[in-house]
């Protein structure tokens, strides 16, 4: 099958190409997907109904991925009919970092929903490394094999009182060997303590709410999955399963991840929360770059349309790196934006002579220009 290559395409590779180190073996990519709901009739072709991570099923969506490198600068972006799956799409981006990107050893870093067995053979016959979060309630061996090993807790990141400190973590590493002669597997389990507390007391404050729901013998709230899970029973007969209870304490703070790299647990553990900067660029597309929601009808322009809020953010990280450069790494990006938007220019006309007035720079201006190294016009210039 001949595939589809795109100017878009090309826009990518040769702005990863400009960035690129020539010495770079192994990549860490970060890869995530969302979903972008369309208004109207818009994406006759692409829109489909799915898994709406906007909460809007009645609308037909489209899937997209976004890849980005270890400094988080965005190297591609992918759409896919919106009832794709997550576990589809990460071959295709493997194979496209390897294809067009140049980049043959690459490292996945992945959220929950990219694991089959199917993807992880294919992703290991290329050479790749990956590093995948786990359902654990959906995975048997999940439950049954790795939170069930004894093990000590390695401590990554202590406990602090300090407000601005990072959250705790501890590791500890499971491998997992079948009788049928299948390869071994690895499994990091990671837990945050300040987490587990907060798993346990809002677990107990929806058992305080099901012990008045059942005493009033409501039966719509069984249909809440936050109940449906700690109960047993038929028909009007309810109960609280004690066993279900004891069954998700074991979950408390706890996140696995699989993966098939030499990395340390401590490693691993870490590059996998780094993948909350490919959510936040999701947050940023949909709210401040107004990708959603969508009016355009066709393919073209809605790939279009798309792929100028990826443009945006590699000019948005641009910017961002040159502030921190500059000693400006603090400043609020939506900040930034909103001066950018008052800073205007007038033309006036006094005695037959023409004139440009400025407004006043306020705000973040002057640093954002500095750090571009864009020098402002006069405040008033004549024509």
């Amino acid at each position: 099958m001949l595939e589809l290559r795109t100017r878009k395409d090309l826009i990518e590779e040769e702005l990863f190409a400009r960035r690129r180190d020539l010495f770079t073996d192994v990549e860490l990519v970060f890869f995530d997907t969302t979903s972008i709901y369309f208004e109207g009739q818009g994406g006759q072709a692409i829109g489909r109904h799915g898994h709406s991570k906007d909460h809007r099923p009645d609308l037909v969506q489209m899937v997209v991925g976004m890849v980005l490198d270890n400094a988080g600068n965005p190297i591609c972006s992918t759409l896919w009919p919106g009832n794709a799956t997550d576990v589809t799409s990460l071959v295709p981006v493997a194979k496209r970092l390897q294809q067009h990107f140049g980049v043959q050893r690459v490292c996945i870093v992945a959220d929950r929903g990219m694991i089959s067995d199917g993807t992880m053979a294919e992703i290991d016959s290329r050479g790749c490394f990956y590093i995948l979060g786990v359902r654990m309630r959906r995975s048997k061996e999940a439950r049954e094999e790795v939170l069930t090993r004894g093990g000590r807790y390695q401590t990554v990141q202590a406990k602090s009182e300090q407000p601005k400190a990072a959250s705790p973590l501890q590791v500890k590493e499971v491998w997992v060997n079948d009788d049928d002669g299948q390869a071994p597997r690895r499994y990091i389990v990671c837990r945050n303590e300040d987490q587990a507390v907060k798993d346990a007391h809002d677990r107990l404050a929806i058992l305080e709410s099901l012990v008045q729901a059942l005493e009033r013998g409501d039966k719509s709230l069984i249909g809440n999955n936050g109940f449906r899970r700690l109960v047993t029973g038929a028909g009007g007969h309810w109960r609280i399963d004690e066993a279900k209870v004891a069954e998700e304490a074991r979950y408390d703070g706890k996140w696995v991840l699989r993966t098939n790299t030499e990395l340390g647990a401590a490693q691993v553990a870490l590059k996998y929360k780094q993948l909350w900067t490919v959510e936040a660029i999701f947050r940023t597309m949909k709210s401040q770059l107004h990708t959603r929601p969508i009016f355009h009808k066709c393919d073209d322009t809605i790939r279009g349309h798309v792929f100028c809020s990826f443009l945006a953010l590699v000019l948005r990280k641009a910017l961002q790196d040159r502030l921190e450069a500059a000693g400006h790494g603090q400043l609020q990006w939506n900040h930034a934006i909103d001066d950018l938007a008052a800073l205007q220019e007038i033309e006036l006309h006094v005695q037959g002579k023409g004139y440009r007035l400025r407004t006043e720079t306020k705000g973040t201006l002057a640093a954002v220009f500095g750090a571009c190294g864009v020098a402002l016009p006069p405040t008033l210039q004549p024509m």
